[in-house]
């Protein structure tokens, strides 16, 4: 292993960095008490002077080396006593590792009766019954499940979650009507819980519920609703994180990470209190070496190719269940909040986009060997912002896009309490309603497993799986996607990074190679990624990028990954924390949320968060002695680079009038996009204006607008045969639908879009009755040759241009319109003004010079020429490239 002076992370006796959790209740981070036990007026179940009588504590201190460690000493406010992080951690462990032992719910029940805080709340409730609560219970029927994780959400410290109109934090208030409401509501669910246990002891209960009936209060209606919601929400925690101990088990991570953020905010020596602390294992951080495809461009053609031939044996997964803030996405009829697969990008929604891409893929596979192939497609969605319905109504009002209901399967992510940052508080917003959230792309992979995604993609003969986010709308440019599948699958490897040059300040991580050794003497290596909001851990800086820099020698993360199916299955079906891999809360950026009071709050906090490409922290490789040069290509793991506009460009967050910065905006990322269509064209001389800097264009449009059907390669050196000669103007629009096309010495000077119905074939009902797509058959085509375009185009004035969304006012434009497999084609002519050529399907349009307008021919499509028209391209392999050939039938 290669440790280069400014990339590895060097071994520094004076930068250790450690984590430990505060033994000392007088030094934790700013705490304020548990707002129930004062809306009690009971004492707290731990006093704030009181010491742990555990010296065992589960946390994985981490040490690490370091090249670039701040020694700025970082002052943190004065910590106020009244929570300690460290025995709430203990407390929370020993009851999760007790609940683990149970081997029935009963017994479970019985446990956690016997804890101190679930005791102290339920029994208060029978001193104060609901005499002076303002509200009746309703009939509510709860079943043995439903009443632990009630109980469990005690045990974890968060009754406030129950809380019902009032505050609950002062004590002196008690005689106030709010507090007094807001006892009776506890006390009254309290009781209700009791009583349900007082009538399954005396034989009522059989399976559980039914004694709300005999009730004679009841909650309002709405509150009931939130109820049976908070229920629903904590029996995912409970059944889903049941790897790291359910609900009990979750709030503990949650302490554990926050105490960890505590201390990487400071630069601490820690020597004096490493007694009994184990080594970090981790010995050395490097950049990962890997093929880079846009230099040694002969091994990316081959690897291009394998990717293509082994489509058979790719699904594709995509994790869209994310909130999506960032990008405040809002249907303008509705007013309601959109997730992101449903921006409105390029004249379609961002999931169109995907799977454009995709088809173009398998319409290259259909070129080349003659055979139909459909990839499976796993989508994990979400309930937040009404992901998964909005996402699957897409798919069934495009008619899963003409690859039928089977070969898409969904399985949704559960969603996570927010919490504040100074004690792990879950944030409210109304009574018995967390604030909650998607809880990170990491959960895939257990949630596949859960739900039988594996199995699925077995069952359609599929080995590995390409995973890409949606708001990457580059990630398939040229053969990105299909080198990593190709090496992915040809060398066997389990996991796979497709990585780029990183931009400083950028909120993406990087990856790395771990060097590791292990306790046993043994050393490990493997391909990983180092997420963003951890660079304090690891002491990784994140300023300009300098030749001393780390920034400037780690590549980014982009998470477009090359996954072995069964490698990440049994990962996933692990029944330990390896299965969430990477766990992190993110308290970098505000909680901005509207309270149970309608107050707008602003908060630090954050939820417990799993990232999906830290998988590869399952798949290090073991050997005997320390490895140098040359072990990734031994590895498990791998990463392969290409020019990062090829690789990512995101739409991830809204462009906020006045900003200067175009960064992962919807903005920037077409500036990319058309960056690219000048690098593909420019190689096929054809001459185009040149595109600055983003800053260049913050206050107009780009230079010109290209939009390319991915289908015309989707690898740029079959797209670059189809295109020769000629030259696009400033200030001109291109856009081209259809695959089946030649441009020959074409001066384009304004707009001309070319449109088809059958870009990659027709419609074919099959024996299901759904219409799927049948590549090759019936495809719309269009040929221009010597063809001078002049006309107005675009308005570039127009103030209410949005390019990105391929929404333009246009004053003039040359539209070609093809229906069915319909045909057009233009020779040495020239075409001046606004013109709108539509041929009807089952027709050949031809243009050449008359005298002395145009002349325009329109004749049927000879009947044998109907399936595969007059000409087409025929595709051939040869020496490691795809090479094509006109063809006139």
């Amino acid at each position: 292993m290669v440790h280069s002076t400014s990339s590895l992370l060097h071994h520094n006796n004076n930068h250790l960095l450690f984590f430990p959790f505060n033994s000392n209740p007088n030094n934790t981070s700013h705490s304020h008490t548990l707002s129930f036990f004062k809306s009690l007026n009971s004492p707290s179940s731990y006093s704030p002077s009181s010491t742990s009588s555990s010296s065992s504590l589960p946390y994985s201190p981490l040490c690490c080396r370091v090249a670039r460690v701040s020694t700025e000493h970082l002052e943190l406010s004065p910590p106020q006593p009244g929570f300690n992080f460290r025995r709430e951690i203990e407390r929370l462990a020993v009851l999760r590792d007790k609940l683990a032992a149970c081997d029935t719910l009963d017994e479970k029940l019985r446990l956690i009766d016997a804890d101190s805080r679930v005791r102290r709340f339920f029994s208060g409730s029978r001193r104060n019954h609901a005499k002076a609560f303002s509200r009746v219970l309703a009939t509510v029927d709860l079943g043995n499940e439903e009443v632990f994780w009630l109980k469990c959400l005690v045990a974890a410290g968060q009754q406030h979650v129950l809380e019902i109109g009032g505050t609950g934090f002062n004590d002196s208030s008690s005689s106030s009507s709010s507090v007094s409401s807001l006892k009776s509501a506890l006390y009254s669910l309290a009781e209700m819980i009791e009583n349900w246990d007082s009538y399954n002891r005396n034989g009522g209960g059989g399976g559980g519920g039914g004694f709300g009936k005999n009730m004679e209060m009841a909650l309002a209606d709405e509150e009931i609703r939130e109820l049976k919601k908070l229920l629903e929400s904590l029996a995912e925690i409970e059944r889903f994180y049941d790897c790291i101990g359910g609900i009990i088990g979750y709030q503990m991570k949650i302490l554990e990470l926050l105490v960890q953020k505590m201390f990487e905010r400071q630069n601490i020596n820690w020597s004096q209190d490493r007694h009994g602390m184990k080594e970090c294992q981790i010995s050395g951080i490097d950049a990962p070496k890997g093929l880079d495809l846009s230099e040694n461009t002969e091994y990316a053609s081959q690897a291009a190719l394998w990717g293509i031939e082994g489509l058979p044996d790719l699904g594709e997964i995509y994790p869209l269940g994310g909130s999506a803030d960032r990008l405040g996405l809002v249907d303008p009829n509705t007013g309601e909040c959109l997730p992101a697969a449903m921006l409105p990008y390029c004249g379609r929604t961002l999931l169109e986009g995907l799977i454009r891409d995709l088809q173009a893929r398998e319409f290259l596979y259909f070129k080349l060997y003659g055979k139909q192939c459909i990839t499976p497609v796993a989508i994990m969605t979400s309930s937040a912002k009404n992901n998964h319905k909005h996402i699957t109504s897409l798919c069934e009002r495009l008619s899963w896009f003409g690859r039928g209901r089977s070969t898409f399967q969904f399985f949704e992510q559960p969603l996570v309490p927010v919490v504040g940052a100074e004690e792990g508080q879950w944030l409210i917003t109304k009574p018995f309603s967390p604030l909650n959230k998607p809880g990170g792309h990491g959960v895939i992979w257990k949630l596949a497993n859960d739900k039988g995604i594996f199995k699925w993609f077995y069952s359609h003969g599929r080995k590995g799986a390409t995973v890409r986010q949606v708001s990457n709308v580059v990630a398939a440019t040229d053969l990105t996607l299909l080198a990593l599948a190709g090496i992915g699958l040809q060398q066997g490897k389990k996991l796979g990074f497709a990585s780029c040059k990183r931009n400083s300040g950028a909120t993406e991580g990087i990856n790395v190679l771990i060097e590791k050794k292990s306790p046993d003497g043994n050393w490990e290596y493997g391909v990983s990624c180092i997420e963003y909001t951890e660079f304090d851990k690891f002491g990784v800086t994140d300023g300009p990028l300098t030749l001393k820099s780390l920034q400037a020698d780690f590549p980014a993360n982009t998470n477009i990954l090359y996954v072995d199916l069964h490698s990440a299955e049994l990962v996933g079906s692990s029944k330990n924390e390896n299965c969430l891999p990477g766990m992190v809360i993110n308290t970098r950026k505000p909680i901005v949320y509207v309270d149970q009071f309608g107050l707008r709050r602003s908060v630090s906090g954050g939820r417990l968060e799993c990232t999906m490409q830290n998988i590869a922290d399952n798949f290090s490789n073991t050997y005997s002695s320390r490895c140098y040069n040359g072990v990734e290509d031994k590895l498990d793991t791998f990463i392969v680079y290409n020019e990062r506009r090829r690789v990512t460009s995101s739409a991830k967050k809204k462009r906020r009038h006045g900003d200067k910065s175009l960064h992962q905006t919807p903005d920037g990322s077409m500036l990319d996009i058309l960056r690219n269509a000048h690098d593909l064209l420019s190689w096929c001389n054809i001459r185009l204006p040149e595109i600055k800097a983003n800053e260049n264009y913050v206050d107009s449009g780009p230079p010109f607008l290209i939009l390319l059907h991915p289908a015309l390669g989707p690898l740029w050196e079959v797209t670059r045969q189809k295109f020769y000669g000629g030259s696009i103007s400033e200030g001109s629009e291109l856009q081209v639908e259809v695959s089946e096309f030649l441009w020959r010495n074409v001066q384009l000077n304004g707009s001309l879009v070319i449109k088809t119905e059958n870009v990659l074939g027709s419609m074919k009902i099959n024996e299901s009755g759904e219409s799927i797509l049948r590549y090759g058959q019936r495809c719309g085509r269009c040929r221009l040759q010597n063809v001078k375009v002049q006309n107005k185009g675009i308005d570039w004035t127009y103030g209410g241009n949005i390019y990105w969304k391929n929404d333009v006012q246009r004053s003039e434009v040359l539209q070609i319109i093809l229906h069915g497999n319909a045909e057009f084609d233009a020779t040495d002519v020239v075409l001046e003004g606004n013109h709108v050529f539509e041929v009807p399907n089952g027709y050949k349009m031809k243009i050449t010079a008359g005298s002395p307008d145009l002349e325009i021919q329109l004749d049927p499509i000879e009947e044998r020429m109907v399936e595969n028209g007059s000409w087409h391209w025929n595709y051939k392999i040869r020496d490691s490239h795809i090479h094509i050939e006109l063809v006139e039938s």
